[in-house]
């Protein structure tokens, strides 16, 4: 596309006169990938064509609140996305898409603490696997137009799961289901097979007493009958939010340090949580 990329001290600098439409077949459907292209080709010189492009919905939001722009983007939502270039964009209004993770985050919240809650404002069809796996833990799911409500049993049941591209499993809810799984009735297997490294969270939760072992990219959790509180390191934004997950039911206090990746992601974690009556506080800022 004609932009050149210096990588210097942890940074990125990309600079170009112009951006050149260009056909780009990209090894894996990343979801960071897609979007950067998109932007890039929005105003690019020509057609660019991304094969095997992500089809997350978040993909489709970003093309659609483009195109009320003046963008001319097509196929967002298949593995196939055209964007023609255009000279400018003009100013719009645009409501974003709700956050598909931050529902499934709440979701597993009510599960791992018995608890049953109604979470409005949801888009059912973006969340099928999570809803599919949480009933196989025994929850009991009710679907509706723009709402779910669930309502957890007193013990869940151990799963299994494999991260893949939407449609599958989200990655980004799977360290969230892990420290769920801490707890469950079994032995749970989860498989990930988008990111490394994001099993950091795990030598946490087993200093809260979980029963965990990590062969290669496959993560085995015994459940227990209760984990026990203690002073933790968050290493990301989804792992940082697990183990907020997993104090709700920690014996004692559970402190969850370097905190600031888990505000990142999530707005008033704490309140809303609080709301439905845990017990936390956030300190420092």
């Amino acid at each position: 596309m004609g932009i050149q990329i210096e990588e210097t001290a942890g940074f990125i600098k990309c600079s170009c006169d112009r951006i050149i439409a260009t056909d780009i077949n990209l090894d894996f459907p990343s979801v960071g990938a897609t979007e950067n292209i998109i932007l890039a080709a929005t105003l690019a010189e020509g057609t660019t064509v991304i094969n095997n492009a992500a089809m997350e919905p978040e993909i489709v939001d970003l093309a659609n609140c483009l195109n009320r722009m003046g963008a001319k983007i097509q196929g967002a939502g298949t593995n196939i996305i055209k964007i023609t270039g255009v000279k400018k964009l003009k100013g719009t209004g645009y409501k974003v898409m709700p956050d598909r993770i931050e529902v499934g985050t709440f979701l597993c919240a009510t599960a791992i603490t018995g608890g049953k809650v109604k979470i409005n404002n949801v888009i059912p069809e973006h969340i099928v696997p999570v809803i599919h796996k949480l009933q196989e833990t025994g929850c009991n799911i009710d679907v509706e137009k723009n709402y779910v409500i669930i309502e957890a049993p007193k013990k869940l049941k151990a799963i299994e799961i494999k991260t893949m591209p939407y449609p599958g499993f989200p990655t980004d809810l799977q360290q969230i289901f892990g420290s769920m799984l801490t707890v469950a009735k079994g032995t749970s297997i989860i498989v990930e097979n988008i990111f490394e490294n994001r099993f950091k969270y795990i030598s946490e939760l087993i200093r809260m007493g979980a029963k965990i072992t990590i062969e290669g990219k496959t993560a085995v959790i015994t459940g227990k009958r209760r984990l026990t509180g203690a002073t933790l390191q968050g290493s990301d934004l989804r792992g940082g939010a697990g183990l907020v997950i997993a104090g709700l039911v920690a014996k004692g206090t559970t402190k969850v340090e370097n905190i600031e990746y888990v505000l990142r992601g999530y707005e008033n974690l704490d309140d809303k949580l609080n709301m439905l009556g845990a017990n936390i506080k956030k300190v420092g800022e």
